[in-house]
Order: structure tokens, then sequence, then C-alpha cells
């Protein structure tokens, strides 16, 4: 009888998982599946470049500029969100939210330049419905820019939470999961910035 109760209890240890590794392998698969929706938008794109309707093209009506300050916001707000997580790993609450403070900022700095392009490119008559071109570019870019604004939207939340919480195996697993989330969006952006803006000047 107690073999067979030693036996169901090492059935019932090999069995358990911790929460914590399955909602990471969980986040995982979400960021795979984010990855199969850019490459098809990509795609999307790049077939529909040059179906500009006899209407301009990105040579005429991408803003470089501004462009490039967006670039500098993201990258920058990705070495903040690296930042948080080594004060996360050395135990300082204090450094965690100041340094997640920095990459909200920054990131908000980014979808004010993007959603300022946005408003510019529309008032010159380039909206979604002016051509195949502008509707790839639009969806593209602006789901990249949705996916930061959630991204956001989780940062703020997990603030609060951090206060009320403090540093715990549950809000340590959500920093390091928004962390990297942020990282694949900065990733994103630099083939945004590849084979849509730059290769579209050219």
């Amino acid at each position: 009888m107690a073999q067979a109760s030693a036996h169901h209890s090492h059935d019932h240890d090999h069995g358990h998982h911790d929460p914590q590794e399955l909602k990471m392998l969980g986040f995982w698969i979400f960021l795979v599946t984010d990855v199969i929706l850019f490459s098809t938008l990509f795609a999307t794109f790049v077939v529909l470049r040059n179906s500009t309707a006899g209407g301009p093209g990105g040579a005429e009506l991408f803003n470089m500029t501004g462009v490039i300050i967006e670039t500098f916001l993201l990258l920058t707000s990705s070495f903040t969100s690296g930042l948080a997580v080594l004060a996360m790993n050395k135990g300082s609450m204090k450094g965690l939210i100041n340094w997640l403070i920095v990459t909200a900022i920054l990131g908000l700095g980014f979808i004010g330049f993007e959603v300022y392009e946005f408003v510019e490119l529309v008032h010159e008559g380039a909206n979604f419905g002016t051509s195949a071109f502008l509707s790839a570019f639009f969806t593209l870019v602006g789901t990249h820019g949705l996916h930061v604004s959630l991204g956001l939207v989780w940062m703020i939340g997990l603030m609060f939470q951090l206060k009320k919480r403090g540093l715990t195996p549950e809000t340590k697993g959500k920093v390091s999961a928004l962390s990297l989330y942020w990282h694949f969006l900065d990733a994103v952006w630099i083939f945004l910035l590849t084979v849509v803006y730059l290769m579209g000047v050219m």
C-alpha cells in the first residue's frame, strides 16, 4: 500500500509543471504567431509596393527625418527595457520602475511621430484607399504601431501591479515577457525601416 502511494506521489511530481514555465511557453507560441502575421504582411507589401495606381510612391511620400526619429526612439526604448530587466535581476524595484517609465515615454514618442506621419499622408491625399501600395503600407505599419500601443498599455498596467505586489516570481515573469515582446517589436521595426522606408526612397 505504502509502495503504491509512493509510486502515485512520484507520478504526481513527474507530471507537475511550473506555471511560470507554461506561461512563457504560451508567450513564445504567441510570438511565433506574430512572426507569421508580420511575415504575411511584409510579403503582401513587397508584392504591392509598385502598385501605386499612377499616384505617388514612397520616394514622394516618406519623410525620412521623422522615420529616423522614430527609429531612434524605438531603439533607445529597447535598450532601456533591457536596463529595466537588469535592475529587476539586481532586486532594485526603484530602478525597474524608473526604466519602465523611460521606456514607456520613448514608446509614446514613437507612437506620436507615427500618428503624425499618418495624418500628414492623409492630409496630402495619400490614404488607405488611394492605391494598393498605400493599403499595404498602412496595414503593415499600422499593425506594428498597434502592437507598440498594446505593449504600452501592458507596460503601464504592469507598473501598477509591481507597485501593488512587489517583485514576485509572477511579476518577474511578466517583466521578462514584456521585455522580450518589446525587443521583438524593435526587430520588426528594423525590417520595416529597411523594406518599407529605405527601399521605398531608393
